[in-house]
């Protein structure tokens, strides 16, 4: 009998503070991903603040350092407050922190990405690259920028959905540095040092990757339900235009 009510009882539904921890597991992931670029990039900026040695690999960051520089602190400002973006519940309980900070993301990634794009066509291409990766690099640095310009047009006409969509394609593109390191040290661990060619399939594969995961995440997103729109007071406070909302 009592095992027939044990059976019979309904379970009690998870509290919304199991489920909010959670909702950090999705940014904690993405920060994660990173880390190897983060590491690489406060290195970078070590070296350039102390005037390490000027060697062949570093040369072209010391005669121009103001574009790498900028690149790597907004990329960190980029991933680390988009990442923010994906937990819903902070979002609701904080909506002006969203607004700015979704607008100094996407300030941030726009300077991700005609960072890259200067950094690709006016320093010297490495010799670990070659033209296809560098082709790659003005393909998917142009579609970060065009990505982040559309989200915004579209959250000034107050189309949230698209520009939801368009938030998480530049913010999978720039997440693509750390997938790259991934994958590039998967290769090197299971059949050596890549040749010019690979590496760059390889980079471009992650960039792929990440947008094709992104793509399926909104493509899973339900359609906002029309009735809702009608109880939306256009000139209400808290109906701002929002930045960012992946």
């Amino acid at each position: 009998m009592t095992d027939a009510l044990n059976v019979a009882r309904p379970r009690p539904a998870a509290g919304p503070q199991s489920s909010g921890k959670a909702q950090w597991r999705v940014p904690a992931a993405f920060i994660l991903l990173c880390a190897i670029p983060f590491a690489a990039g406060a290195y970078r900026l070590v070296t350039l603040a102390t005037g390490a040695e000027i060697t062949p690999e570093n040369a072209r960051f010391f005669g121009a350092p103001l574009p790498v520089v900028l690149h790597i602190i907004c990329a960190v400002l980029f991933i680390v407050l988009g990442a923010l973006q994906f937990v819903a519940s902070f979002r609701r309980r904080h909506p002006v922190w969203h607004r700015r900070a979704g607008r100094v993301a996407v300030v941030s990634g726009l300077v991700v990405a005609s960072s890259a794009l200067w950094m690709t066509l006016f320093y010297a291409l490495p010799a670990q690259d070659g033209v296809l990766l560098y082709g790659f690099r003005l393909l998917f640095g142009s579609l970060m920028a065009v990505s982040l310009v559309l989200a915004y047009v579209a959250i000034r006409s107050r189309q949230i959905p698209r520009h939801r969509a368009w938030m998480m394609r530049a913010y999978a593109i720039g997440l693509g540095a750390g997938t790259q390191a991934l994958i590039l040290a998967f290769g090197e661990i299971g059949f050596g040092k890549p040749t010019v060619l690979a590496r760059a399939l390889l980079m471009a594969a992650a960039w792929v990757i990440n947008l094709a995961v992104a793509e399926w995440i909104i493509r899973r997103q339900p359609a906002p339900r029309p009735h809702l729109a009608k109880t939306v007071n256009p000139t209400a406070r808290d109906q701002r235009p929002v930045a960012i909302a992946p």
